[in-house]
């Protein structure tokens, strides 16, 4: 992991004139959250590069949440956040630290910032103040308000913190220059009022500072040397430092990195909460989702979300990456990690006619095949089995290997056999198929010296146990949901992005699996056993990606 940061050369650059410099000594660096949804796998980009920055120049890491807005925040969220970091693998020592303890500092710092004449109390609505802010082609023009005395604003700040004023009715904004070519430096707002209970402060304040105005101070407070962000951070630099500039406190060094974009996804926080709000999704933790949450429970180990974090490094230029570029990184470690079995999704009975009912054999089959001395586990075989109802038609074509009457066909790991009959039920649908196994067949693949074309997975009626499967697909049916400026970006959901299999047969080696435990279903894909809905007995296995 470590050798995959590295490629981050601009960010190294800089942090190396830094040191080289002497204006700083050590790195120190920081993942700020907002508690007001969950992380997802571009957040994870941001954890990683964070925390391997520090790791690798043997400095701090914090965790620190930037809760300045109780509209939006939950503890579910903060307590959200600390899980997925975890279970991503780092661990941020004590240095777990929230913005609103710094809420007393940074009242002093905006009335120190009155005083020096730098800010002041405005009066405008906010679709006033949208108004007097201007354009990107068009300068604003100052707030009438503007000029009021230092001890005007004083008093005016003060009660807006005593709960004088009503909401919406003053904000406190920085005195900076409304003709700025940069629209955040046309006079931000650092303080509005909210009579809303924060989830950590509870009703002690009644104004909350902007997380403009928190952000920067809050590294400073810190001593956050290196602020590694995305780059839409970049255009709030000026102001960060302008703030900092004139509070003539520690500053720390802000670097912007491009965002993780994946195809036929979408990552921002608001979206995703508009699918979870809408119920187009079953919460945040729905596994067609890109969040931490979600990637976990579909069965993506965090491994391979650092290791594709690693892998595609990071740059100053925006982009999508292709789903399926993350997927190969997923698959090259469940490849190792993911114990086989045999799993049949959609079950039609199969019955070997010249098979002992009372005999049973039992297989010693490997586990991990794709590793030297894998250890096993025992699978039988009866002559009552099941198989994928896909594997069987009633008659038979050139391309099709599988079974149907006349066809040979070796079950995997045993025996070859032929295809004798098929039984529908009552609705039409393939019910049974009957067969004859070629005895000594074992070890072999051809019948008469012609080759058998086809080998199909089973699972043991007598050795098997029910389990529910859910398959997923993308959620999203275009590449980039969000580029079509006139569309909704729900109009590109997939319809079929969920599959649900309630009779699955599967081995019985997998009787006592726990949450989280990843598989291989041969032939199928791999699956993990999900970590809510598998509870009392019953087993539940999410379709984390197919074999190839």
């Amino acid at each position: 992991m470590k050798e995959e940061i590295t490629r981050s050369n601009f960010i190294k650059t800089f942090i190396d004139e830094d040191l080289e410099s002497g204006r700083f000594s050590k790195v120190h660096t920081r993942f700020p959250p907002e508690p007001s949804g969950y992380l997802h796998i571009g957040h994870a980009k941001a954890i990683v590069i964070s925390y391997g920055i520090a790791e690798e120049y043997n400095g701090l890491y914090n965790l620190r949440f930037d809760d300045t807005n109780p509209l939006k925040e939950d503890k579910e969220y903060e307590l959200g956040i600390i899980r997925d970091i975890k279970w991503l693998g780092f661990d941020w020592g004590d240095r777990l630290f929230y913005a609103s303890d710094y809420f007393p500092i940074l009242y002093d710092f905006a009335v120190e910032l009155i005083k020096k004449g730098k800010a002041y109390v405005c009066d405008l609505s906010p679709e006033e103040m949208k108004i007097y802010r201007g354009t990107l082609t068009e300068p604003g023009k100052d707030s009438p308000y503007r000029n009021r005395t230092v001890s005007e604003n004083m008093d005016l700040f003060e009660r807006m913190k005593n709960g004088e004023f009503s909401e919406g009715s003053k904000v406190l904004r920085a005195k900076i220059d409304m003709a700025s070519p940069n629209m955040n430096m046309r006079d931000p707002v650092m303080y509005r009022i909210l009579f809303k209970e924060h989830h950590r402060c509870g009703k002690q304040w009644c104004i909350y500072p902007s997380y403009d105005f928190t952000h920067g101070q809050s590294d400073s407070i810190e001593g956050i040397t290196h602020s590694l962000c995305d780059l839409s951070f970049e255009n709030h630099r000026p102001l960060y430092d302008w703030f900092i500039e004139e509070l003539g406190i520690f500053h720390s060094r802000q670097i912007e990195f491009s965002r993780l974009n994946l195809s036929h996804t979408v990552t921002s926080k608001r979206k995703l909460k508009e699918l979870v709000e809408n119920d187009i999704v079953k919460g945040w933790d729905d596994p067609r989702l890109p969040t931490l949450i979600g990637l976990r429970r579909r069965g993506v180990p965090p491994e391979a979300i650092k290791e594709f974090v690693g892998a595609i490094g990071t740059s100053k230029k925006e982009g999508v990456i292709d789903v399926e570029t993350f997927d190969y990184y997923i698959r090259e470690n469940l490849k190792l990690t993911s114990s086989h079995i045999m799993a049949v999704l959609d079950p039609v009975k199969l019955v070997i006619n010249n098979y002992p009912e009372d005999k049973c054999e039992i297989l010693n089959l490997e586990n991990f095949p794709n590793l030297k001395d894998s250890e096993t586990r025992e699978v039988k075989f009866s002559r009552t089995l099941y198989v994928e109802r896909d594997d069987v038609k009633e008659e038979s074509d050139e391309k099709f290997f599988r079974l149907a009457p006349g066809n040979y066909v070796k079950l995997r790991k045993t025996y070859i056999v032929k295809c004798t009959a098929v039984e529908k039920d009552n609705s039409g649908r393939i019910d049974t198929v009957y067969c004859d196994l070629v005895p000594d067949s074992q070890k072999s693949m051809k019948i008469d010296s012609k080759k058998v074309n086809g080998i199909i997975h089973w699972v043991s009626a007598n050795d098997s146990i029910d389990a529910e499967v859910r398959i997923y697909d993308k959620l999203f049916t275009k590449e980039n949901p969000l580029d079509d400026k006139g569309a909704d970006f729900k109009e590109f959901i997939n319809s079929n992005s969920l599959s649900v299999y309630k009779n699955c047969k599967i081995e019985n080696s997998v009787a006592k699996a726990k949450q989280e435990d990843r598989f291989q279903f041969e032939r199928v894909g791999y699956f993990c056993v999900d970590m809510l809905d598998s509870v009392d007995g019953k087993l539940v296995f999410n379709k984390t990606l197919s074999l190839r």
